[in-house]
């Protein structure tokens, strides 16, 4: 069962070279588990024991679940669609020694420059087009080995291997085609869309790793891909949330954009599009303020994003004590500067759920003299205030184009994610809380 859900898992991401590709699969899911689409520029109607979900900017979604009868709370799991890459820069085309053609780009997130390199990349992403008086939004994978971002060879760099300094807008240019395709760019993407090029308005497009994911390993232990951070998150907690229904709890499952790049748009974390969700849900089933303030005291949220495992050629790069590992399952993320927002209330209730699941879980927690990044939790929290965990499954090469985990993990965190959304997590006094499932 571990190796299918890891193979599920590669064909999800394989169908989700950018963040809409990732929105445009899920909602295919929803819509065929019978969920109903919501639109934030309409009105709502909501009925009990209906599902529903709503999208913004075509790269954020929202799904809920509401139950048959009476709800006093929210059971929440939150991820992110985006994952480190290049942007295409508007006006792209670089013209070099009249024999190359080369894309101009930026980096988007903090990725690692060099397993870019030397292997066949492609695009992805979004373009807006004029149709009529309207601007419709088209979808953009160009299936196909399209460029390369070649190094240069040792003989010309022979501090090559020692350590690199990479510059983005010399270094990591990626090589089009030779003269030939000169002021043909926007004509390329037009034919791959089927769209005349001049009623191409504006892109967003993203280059991605063309290598397929694989399970490998003495034992097929191992799973690596491009994008499992987050895509592994986004997959394995929709699945746990899919499966499963709750007698007094709306349960909901988000998947939010640009977690990569602080989270401060519209459809980040740092959004009120949780909130503005929750609002309009509590005044569609009539809540009062007082009741709403009451759900929401009554909340729980699990942010979902991957964590690093500890690496065999540099065990020292982790904490001394807390050290997680592929197949070991869940990991708990710690930071007493609130980086990540776990608890020993919430760290308590997760590991009570897991538990309950059979799930193992792992720690994490940085070195206390390398400071780590931040996740969605902290985040989310600066609209809702909920009780939150920070979760994550154990990971090497993370903001690698090409990542590793464990081919066991993916099903533990669809467990753990199944026990969670059929849990009700309440307050019975202050410093005292009760699962029942």
């Amino acid at each position: 069962m571990f190796r299918e859900k890891s193979k599920e898992l590669l064909e999800f991401i394989e169908a989700s070279p950018s963040c809409f590709h990732v929105i445009h699969n899920i909602k295919k899911r929803l819509v065929k588990e019978k969920f109903i689409e919501l639109r934030e520029e309409k009105p709502w109607t909501l009925e009990y024991g209906k599902n529903y979900y709503v999208t913004r900017n075509d790269s954020t979604i929202i799904a809920f679940k509401i139950p048959r009868s009476n709800w006093n709370g929210f059971q929440i799991a939150a991820s992110h669609s985006d994952f480190p890459s290049f942007k295409i820069k508007e006006n792209p085309e670089i013209h070099k020694e009249e024999h190359y053609t080369c894309l101009n780009v930026e980096k988007y997130g903090g990725m690692l420059f060099a397993p870019w390199m030397d292997r066949p990349l492609s695009v992805a992403g979004r373009v807006m087009i004029k149709k009529n008086q309207k601007i419709e939004c088209k979808l953009v994978n160009v299936d196909r080995d399209l460029l390369m971002i070649p190094n240069v060879a040792i003989h010309m760099n022979r501090k090559a291997n020692e350590e690199m300094k990479y510059n983005p807008q010399v270094d990591m240019i990626p090589l089009l085609g030779d003269e030939r395709i000169k002021d043909g760019w926007n004509q390329l993407i037009a034919k791959e869309i089927g769209v005349k090029e001049k009623d191409i308005i504006s892109s967003d497009l993203f280059l991605y790793n063309r290598m397929s994911g694989t399970i490998w390993g003495a034992e097929e232990e191992y799973i690596s891909s491009r994008s499992l951070d987050d895509l592994q998150c986004a997959f394995g907690t929709m699945e746990g949330f899919v499966k499963t229904e709750n007698k007094n709890r709306i349960t909901m499952c988000c998947i939010f954009d640009n977690e990569e790049v602080g989270s401060g748009t519209k459809q980040g974390a740092d959004s009120t599009m949780l909130s503005d969700v929750m609002e309009r849900i509590c005044g569609c089933m009539n809540k009062t303020i007082e009741e709403r303030m009451i759900a929401i005291s009554n909340s729980f949220l699990l942010s979902a994003d991957n964590g690093h495992a500890v690496h065999p050629n540099h065990p020292e790069k982790v904490d001394p004590t807390n050290r997680p590992y592929p197949n070991m399952g869940v990991v708990i993320k710690y930071n007493a500067n609130q980086k990540y927002t776990t608890d020993a209330v919430s760290a308590g209730i997760f590991k009570r759920i897991c538990e309950k699941a059979e799930v193992p879980v792992q720690t994490y927690m940085n070195r206390s003299d390398i400071p780590g990044g931040s996740t969605l939790g902290n985040i989310a929290n600066r609209h809702v205030s909920l009780n939150t965990v920070d979760i994550g499954l154990a990971q090497l090469a993370m903001h690698s184009c090409y990542e590793t985990g464990g081919v066991k993990d993916t099903l533990y965190l669809i467990k753990a994610c199944e026990t969670y959304f059929k849990s009700s997590i309440t307050i019975t006094e202050n410093g005292s809380y009760e699962i029942q499932l």
